[in-house]
């Protein structure tokens, strides 16, 4: 990975965002700006980080682009969806992968990403771990890549597949279809947290087990494991949908450049203030860090 590449991608980190909220900045937005902004100490950090989101998007479609991409399409400017009832989640480990994003409403659905800049090498590694943990699955790539996706995918009709275009906008080529006999329990309970799990048990009837500590875990997944597949899919999904909450209002007078790192970074209502503040400044006016 080249220095340009790793500058253009910690950008939009949530490291840098953390320091926008400090009214600071990092070393990679301050390389991002000397190398790609003309004339920016008269400019707003607004305009700037704008100016940066664009040459990516002529230039260099990284995941976060695709990201934002899809969390500003399905679900911030999508009518179909309610972002007080929708939840987007990230990076999410799932057996031996990690899904880049997953949206949970009526239903979960999972978006694999892949870039101009990625490989297909772990492609349907990747799809048959989510398949174990979530039943609606597609792949989101580039226009150049729509045939070598339907190549891979071959007869496999339950993966859906979304072309995200020159412009930005997403595309669905193929609608997912719902595939629940690859889901694995065990493989759904490593998500959960203590008190998610505890909550799907307690939901569904069962009684927490009084056990040491040390037996706890185990004594949870067996309860877990007994549950029939369906009324535990349902309760999984419900208590995954608790993990975001955002502002609503206050969000929206985020840039949609930022909206998914500000997203997924879980921002405080405080905060709201901090980071506009920083954005309606003017460049040359912040004392920036070294840190990346």
């Amino acid at each position: 990975m080249d220095q340009n590449t790793i500058v253009l991608n910690r950008v939009f980190s949530r490291n840098t965002f953390s320091l926008f909220l400090k009214g600071s900045c990092s070393s990679a937005y301050m390389s991002a700006v000397k190398r790609y902004i003309q004339f920016p100490d008269e400019k707003t950090n607004r305009t700037l980080i704008s100016e940066i989101y664009s040459y990516i998007q002529e230039n260099h479609r990284n995941e976060y682009f695709y990201k934002n991409s899809l969390l500003n399409s399905l679900l911030i400017n999508n009518p179909e969806h309610n972002p007080l009832t929708t939840v987007a989640l990230t990076e999410i480990p799932i057996a031996k992968s990690k899904v880049d994003f997953v949206l949970i409403n009526g239903q979960a659905n999972v978006y694999e990403i892949k870039t101009e800049l990625d490989n297909f090498d772990r492609l349907e590694t990747q799809l048959r771990d989510y398949f174990k943990a979530f039943d609606h699955v597609s792949v989101v790539t580039a226009p150049v890549y729509e045939e070598k996706v339907q190549d891979v995918l071959g007869e496999n009709k339950y993966v859906g597949i979304y072309i995200l275009s020159d412009s930005g906008k997403l595309n669905r080529i193929r609608k997912p279809e719902e595939f629940r006999k690859s889901l694995d329990k065990t493989t759904m309970f490593k998500i959960l947290r203590k008190c998610e799990y505890e909550e799907v048990l307690i939901k569904l009837g069962a009684k927490l087990p009084e056990v040491t500590q040390f037996e706890y875990y185990q004594a949870c997944l067996s309860l877990f494991k007994r549950i029939q597949i369906n009324r535990l899919y349902t309760e999984y999904c419900n208590v995954l949908k608790k993990r975001c909450h955002i502002e609503f209002e206050k969000y929206l007078t985020l840039p949609s450049e930022l909206k998914a790192v500000a997203y997924f970074s879980q921002i405080k209502n405080k905060q709201y203030e901090e980071i506009n503040t920083f954005l309606d400044s003017k460049y040359k006016e912040k004392r920036c860090t070294t840190r990346i």
